[in-house]
């Protein structure tokens, strides 16, 4: 793994147990805490986002250091320049206020938001929200699928590629992937808004925004499926559920689909073990299987 990939979710605290111990062997990782540590004694309002890192990298001087000039500084201006560098890269990274969250392949996490309003983010998802800016902007960016529980207060907003929905206090489920939108209320109210069109959602609503259309659903749960490690669809493409399958498993999966007809799916499939899952997916389709290290390939079956 890359030291400055590492060095970023370290910074965003998203490293997984794997990485976090690769991190923890680097030469660097010592001096990497012990400056963050330093400059813990100064007040920031959040970490940093990836585009900071990037940013800084521009920044920093490039020059080449003449070595004998090196060894003519005295040990106490080394030791100042390190503390200065130390603490600029510290205000650099933190003071932007931007926090982004990512989570990885069979990864869910929940964050507490500076309101204590909850957010539950599902596998191969991304978040990001300006901290500093909260109490009068609660304004959150998603990139995948995340439950909300969301404190009452001032408006709350979750913006996405594809529409934003927009609460005062409830829970609901928002699940943004490729060109698809899906919203689901489970308390209070929410109106989701796409392009030109707005439609308020009360309990048990769902609204399905895919191909330019929207469709108008209702669900009797009382909290997303993925939350309790299921993953569940109703009518949905095929292909969709394949993909929900590879973010949840460390997998590629191999299908091709029969005719030119779309294929919907009804059912789901639990987290916790591979072979269950594809056998959930692949029985009622009447597919065969097969798993070979990493790789699961789907077959139609000879009539």
């Amino acid at each position: 793994m890359e030291k400055e990939y590492l060095l970023k979710k370290w910074l965003n605290d998203t490293l997984s147990e794997e990485e976090t111990t690769v991190f923890q062997e680097l030469d660097d990782y010592d001096l990497f805490k012990t400056i963050v540590e330093d400059a813990s004694h100064f007040k920031a309002s959040s970490f940093s986002s990836v585009a900071n890192y990037n940013l800084l990298q521009q920044k920093l001087p490039k020059k080449k250091t003449n070595r004998s000039i090196v060894r003519n500084i005295p040990w106490y201006a080394k030791i100042a320049s390190v503390l200065v560098i130390g603490i600029s890269v510290y205000f650099m990274f933190f003071l932007n206020g931007t926090t982004t969250i990512e989570t990885a392949v069979g990864e869910k996490i929940t964050i507490v938001l500076p309101d204590a309003s909850t957010v539950n983010l599902n596998a191969a998802s991304e978040m990001s929200y300006v901290k500093k800016e909260w109490d009068s902007k609660r304004q959150i960016k998603l990139f995948g699928e995340a439950f909300f529980d969301v404190a009452k207060g001032s408006t709350f907003k979750v913006l996405t590629s594809e529409g934003t929905v927009t609460v005062l206090g409830t829970e609901f489920n928002v699940k943004q992937r490729e060109t698809t939108l899906e919203v689901v209320c489970y308390e209070g109210q929410v109106k989701v808004t796409v392009g030109k069109i707005s439609k308020i959602l009360e309990v048990g609503d769902q609204l399905l925004w895919q191909k330019g259309k929207i469709r108008l659903l209702k669900t009797q749960e009382v909290l997303p499926s993925w939350t309790r490690n299921v993953s569940s669809f109703e009518r949905a493409p095929f292909e969709e559920v394949i993909k929900e399958l590879e973010r949840h498993f460390k997998i590629q999966v191999n299908y091709e689909a029969k005719g030119q007809e779309e294929v919907l799916f009804t059912g789901g499939f639990e987290h916790g073990n591979l072979e269950n899952a594809i056998r959930s997916i692949a029985e009622p389709m009447d597919l065969s299987f097969t798993i070979f290290n990493n790789t699961v390939t789907l077959s139609h079956r000879e009539k």
